[in-house]
């Protein structure tokens, strides 16, 4: 469907580029496409790193919160046993 672009296509596009933007600003604008792909990488490495469930949170309800007691996070106490 597409072929290889070749010599002159790319030189044809450098000058429509130079002639859109002018040759000061080309640099300027190719560092700020740096930063935004370096930025956009990032962000899906944490992105995908915080969607990773850590092992002591996969492990089920029952288990214990790392500091021992019996209350969740905003230290709430657990719901009593209906069974009582």
């Amino acid at each position: 469907m597409f072929r290889q672009i070749g010599t002159g296509e790319i030189i044809v596009i450098v000058v429509v580029l130079v002639l859109l933007f002018g040759a000061k600003k080309l640099p300027e604008l190719a560092r700020s496409i740096g930063r935004s792909a370096r930025e956009l990488r990032e962000g899906l490495k944490e992105g995908s790193a915080e969607e990773d469930p850590a092992p002591d949170q996969a492990s089920g309800s029952d288990a214990q919160s790392p500091s021992g007691s019996d209350s969740d996070e905003r230290g709430t106490p657990p719901p009593a046993d209906s069974a009582r």
